[in-house]
């Protein structure tokens, strides 16, 4: 498969050790290959139940934070700023970014939150 890809191999020890086509080379990449094979099937399951647990605790335990685990401040103006109208109209997505950003919240980048980004923290 490497050898499709392009990809040489090459051992430090003994450089023409994996272009050997004997059968001892043969027998050691398989037996080698069945070792991983089975230290794999091992720790997969303690890292699912090492999960499992954690997440029966009530603790998130995969995916991204989302804005209210980063910045509850943040969401909690967001939702105000969207929810209460000026000049009789709500504030678009957009708006309530602009107003975010006029109050020092902005992305890590410096930039004022998408519209997109609004919306999910108005969904927290």
């Amino acid at each position: 498969m490497l050898k499709a890809s392009g990809i040489e191999l090459v051992a430090a020890d003994k450089p023409d050790a994996f272009l050997d086509d004997t059968p001892t080379a043969n027998l050691i990449r398989q037996v080698l290959g069945a070792v991983a094979e089975f230290e794999k099937a091992m720790i997969v399951p303690k890292f699912k139940d090492a999960r499992d647990r954690k997440r029966a605790t009530g603790v998130k335990v995969e995916g991204h934070k989302n804005f209210l685990e980063i910045n509850p401040e943040l969401v909690r103006i967001a939702k105000r700023l969207h929810r209460y109208p000026v000049n009789g109209r709500r504030r678009s997505l957009r708006q309530v970014s602009t107003a975010l950003a006029s109050a020092g919240f902005v992305t890590g980048k410096g930039k004022p939150y998408a519209a997109a980004a609004v919306a999910q923290m108005i969904q927290c």
